[in-house]
């Protein structure tokens, strides 16, 4: 298992820890990642810091499909990699609803469709091996729907790239099957080495038969982001993991339709998940942060004493995950992975 850092989004001022990336270069980490939400970009960030280092890869965690088009992110993808000199990892997801609608203003759609077509259009781009042409539910190229001229003619992309890894973040069980079958890589969320297998085991692995060709769990990458504190006192490192917890599990999405919430119930905490819900769409925030049980906090991060952390570190290395994309605000962290590598 390799190491990765997430350096993630802003908060109402953009900064990045370039200290901490820094130090993950050079103690030959494998990948940084960014993100965004409806704030800062992915993009810009990730150019920055792959034009300030010089072996890590770089990772976008993801870039919102509905906010682009599939040749705008393929543009945006070959350039970012031939200019770092192929470093770059093409991290995509669907958002939700809430800022696809009430952010971007487009359509939400049918997420497994607009991902599937969305891919193959990536691919076809890459591929050169003719004017890319497409007609499907979400995407049309070229375009001839309300509005256009007529006059849209396929293209060639005039840059030649390679095939950039795609990775696509995804919870529910048919997502993460498609993922499986139709990308190189995964980016869960609050992934449990103890218990994810059992959930999703056979949805990677009906994934895999689909896709064919001998894919499995040794060429695909399952790269999961737990956030890991370095601290003596484990309660009060949990402490800092409930309210993501909380928000992701409680206030996402709508009651009846929240993926994190499903999740929490599939890894069998069901009446934890039902109350975080209640307790936060009730406007009771501090209660409902009170209500994550420390197991499931503890099994999605890596907290404590660095002898702890190396100790949890086994069932990760002994998990089907090959990247394990920390997110932390301590250099000293980065060092001890490192050491335990």
């Amino acid at each position: 298992m390799r190491f990765g850092l997430n350096a993630g989004y802003s908060g109402a001022r953009m900064a990045l820890n370039m200290e901490m990336i820094h130090e993950a270069d050079r103690l030959g980490f494998h990948s940084v990642w960014t993100a965004e939400a409806y704030g800062s970009d992915a993009v810009t960030p990730a150019t920055w810091i792959a034009a300030q280092t010089k072996q890590i890869k770089v990772g976008t965690g993801i870039m919102q499909m509905p906010a682009r088009t599939p040749a705008m992110t393929a543009m945006t993808a070959t350039t970012l990699d031939q200019l770092s000199g192929g470093r770059f990892l093409l991290g995509l997801g669907v958002s939700g609803p809430q800022v696809v609608e009430g952010w971007h203003g487009v359509p939400y759609g049918k997420p497994l469709k607009r991902t599937r077509e969305y891919i193959e259009i990536l691919r076809a781009i890459w591929a050169r091996e003719k004017p890319v042409e497409h007609s499907g539910e979400h995407y049309q190229i070229p375009y001839r729907g309300a509005g256009a001229s007529g006059l849209g003619k396929p293209l060639k992309s005039i840059l030649r790239g390679r095939q950039i890894p795609i990775y696509v973040a995804a919870t529910g069980l048919k997502s993460v099957e498609q993922v499986a079958e139709i990308a190189d890589g995964w980016l869960p969320i609050f992934y449990s080495p103890y218990r994810a297998e059992k959930v999703y085991g056979d949805a990677l692995q009906a994934g895999f038969k689909k896709a064919g060709g001998g894919k499995n769990l040794q060429t695909f990458d399952i790269a999961a982001g737990p956030t890991v504190i370095l601290g003596d006192d484990v309660a009060a490192c949990l402490n800092f993991i409930k309210p993501i917890l909380a928000l992701y599990i409680g206030g996402m999405g709508a009651r009846g339709k929240n993926f994190y919430n499903d999740l929490a119930c599939r890894y069998g905490f069901e009446a934890a998940a039902k109350t975080i819900q209640d307790l936060y769409l009730d406007g009771k925030k501090n209660e409902a942060t009170a209500a994550v049980p420390d197991a499931l906090a503890d099994e999605v991060s890596l907290v404590g004493p660095k002898e702890r952390i190396r100790d949890r570190l086994a069932a990760w290395s002994e998990s089907s995950v090959t990247t394990m994309i920390c997110a932390t605000m301590q250099v000293e962290t980065l060092r001890v992975l490192a050491e335990a590598q």
